[in-house]
């Protein structure tokens, strides 16, 4: 049965990018915001923001969201360049600390992209030492994070007051870090196969194949997000919901999108927000734009 998926998977459309080959540090940089706005203007996603609604927040909107995406890429332009010039973790842990402030003072103080300016940010100092041939070419971008910094990424200092990491260590969940250290594995394992076989599902409907990897990304991860506004029941009800979703047809069935907004709807009356697979959507656009198959 799986060497059938596989045969499928691999049968799917493939059509190039929304961008070309990425070759220098402003072009990675303008990928890495093209990517936040496209997970931005994915609807309905479970409990997340999006360009049509604030889904479980009342502290932010899409605007709230283009404003700080536009703040931070000059930051994965430096995080390109840092990567390209062989710099080690501590200079891009400055520089993203620097991303970090520059967030918070464009959205008066909300936390809108932590998580991706460290995710995708790691992803952009790959790109750019890829680009400069510091490593192979053909690595994938995840294996380089974790080859040439994923030791010092354990070693750095912990964010004892943010949510994420209060939740990691209350719940005992791997958390950004560790999904850092191994490469990715939720982006290659389960993102991108999701990207892909939404395409199969919905050849001619990008926000539909980015809507199938969410729901993929939801129900297999465990997202610290979901565990601080919910415990572990409402990590465990966003999965079943996910899954569901997924086992009745995902966004080849028809109603498809009525049914994604019921599920956002559920998410909203418990206040649940996956916001790691939010971040790990958008990497996972992200790596699909370098890493894509030629047709």
């Amino acid at each position: 049965m799986m060497a059938a998926f596989t045969r499928r998977l691999e049968q799917a459309p493939r059509s190039e990018p929304p961008w070309p080959r990425i070759l220098d540090a402003r072009a990675i940089a303008a990928v890495a915001v093209r990517c936040l706005l496209l997970e931005l203007e994915t609807w309905p996603k479970p409990g997340l923001v999006s360009h049509v609604d604030a889904g479980s927040h009342d502290d932010m909107d899409a605007d709230t969201f283009r404003v700080s995406a536009a703040a931070i890429e000059p930051y994965f332009q430096a995080l390109a360049d840092a990567g390209a010039d062989g710099c080690g973790m501590g200079r891009l842990r400055l520089i993203g600390l620097d991303a970090e402030a520059a967030m918070l003072a464009a959205t008066s103080g909300v936390n809108t992209h932590r998580g991706a300016i460290f995710g995708l940010g790691l992803l952009c100092a790959a790109a750019g030492s890829r680009a400069a041939g510091i490593v192979d070419p053909a690595l994938p971008l995840g294996t380089a994070v974790s080859w040439l910094w994923g030791r010092d990424i354990l070693d750095g200092p912990v964010l004892l007051h943010s949510h994420g990491d209060r939740a990691r260590r209350r719940y005992g969940a791997g958390g950004a870090r560790m999904e850092a250290v191994r490469g990715f594995p939720s982006v290659y394992e389960v993102g991108l196969p999701a990207l892909r076989w939404g395409a199969l599902l919905a050849p001619d409907d990008a926000e539909a194949q980015r809507i199938e990897a969410c729901f993929a990304l939801i129900a297999a991860l465990e997202d610290t997000n979901l565990l601080h506004r919910g415990g572990l029941s409402g990590l465990r009800f966003a999965r079943r919901a996910a899954r569901r979703f997924l086992d009745e047809g995902g966004v080849g069935r028809a109603g498809w999108r009525a049914r994604t907004l019921s599920v956002h709807e559920s998410f909203v009356a418990r206040r649940l927000s996956p916001g790691g697979s939010a971040d790990l959507l958008a990497m996972t656009l992200f790596v699909d734009g370098h890493e894509r198959p030629s047709s």
